[in-house]
C-alpha cells in the first residue's frame, strides 16, 4: 500500500488549516492509501529550534517522510511565507530526503496578496531537499474556511473542487510510483 504523510506547518492545532488536511486525509484514505501526519507545532521546540537531528522526535518524523511515497506540505501563510515551525522542521528533513517523492503543497493566506508563496517560497526548499516531482498544489484564502455555529470549519465548494481535482491527481501519481516500485 502506498504511503502518504502530511507534514502540518501550523503553529495552532485549532487553525483552519486543519480542515484542509482532515478533507485530504479522508479523501485520500477512502482511495486505499495509508496516510500518516506530523504536527510539527507538537515536534520538542527545543529539538527544532537547535537543530538536533539525532533527537528521537526528528527522527521518527524523518522516518516517516522517508518511507512515504508521497509527502503534502500544509501551511498558512504569515508575511508572505510559509510558518517558520514549518521551515525549522524542513532544515531537519536530510539533504535529499525528498528525492524521489511527490510534492502536494496545500497553503492557505488571508488573501490573494501571498498567492505564488508557494512558488516562491517553499518550492525552492523542496528542491535544495532533493524534491523534482512537485504538483502544482492549492492556495486558499482564509474566507473559503469558514466555522459555523458549532465551531466546525466548513470549506467552501469551489476549495472542495480544487482539493478534488490535486487529491486525484496525488492519488494518480502516487499509484503510478507504487506500482512501478512493486515492479522493479
Amino acid at each position: 500500500m502506498a504511503k502518504i504523510v502530511v507534514i502540518n506547518g501550523t503553529p495552532s492545532l485549532v487553525s483552519r488549516v486543519n480542515a484542509v488536511i482532515e478533507y485530504a486525509e479522508a479523501d485520500l484514505r477512502g482511495r486505499g492509501f495509508e496516510v500518516e501526519r506530523i504536527n510539527v507545532a507538537e515536534l520538542p521546540a527545543e529539538d527544532l529550534i537547535h537543530t538536533k537531528f539525532e533527537s528521537e522526535a526528528i527522527v521518527k518524523a524523518n522516518g516517516l517522510v522517508a518511507e512515504a511515497d508521497a509527502v503534502i506540505v500544509v501551511s498558512p501563510v504569515y508575511k508572505a511565507s510559509y510558518t517558520g515551525v514549518l521551515k525549522t522542521f524542513l532544515d531537519l528533513i536530510p539533504e535529499k530526503g525528498l528525492a524521489g517523492k511527490i510534492l502536494l503543497p496545500l497553503f492557505m493566506g488571508g488573501s490573494l496578496a501571498h498567492l505564488l508563496t508557494i512558488e516562491y517560497a517553499l518550492k525552492p526548499v523542496l528542491s535544495v531537499l532533493g524534491a523534482r516531482h512537485i504538483l502544482g498544489g492549492v492556495y486558499a484564502v482564509d474566507s473559503q474556511a469558514v466555522r459555523n455555529d458549532q465551531g466546525a470549519v466548513e470549506l467552501a465548494g469551489e476549495l472542495r473542487l480544487r482539493l478534488d481535482s490535486v487529491l486525484a491527481e496525488l492519488a494518480e501519481e502516487t499509484s503510478h510510483k507504487a506500482a512501478r516500485k512493486s515492479a522493479e
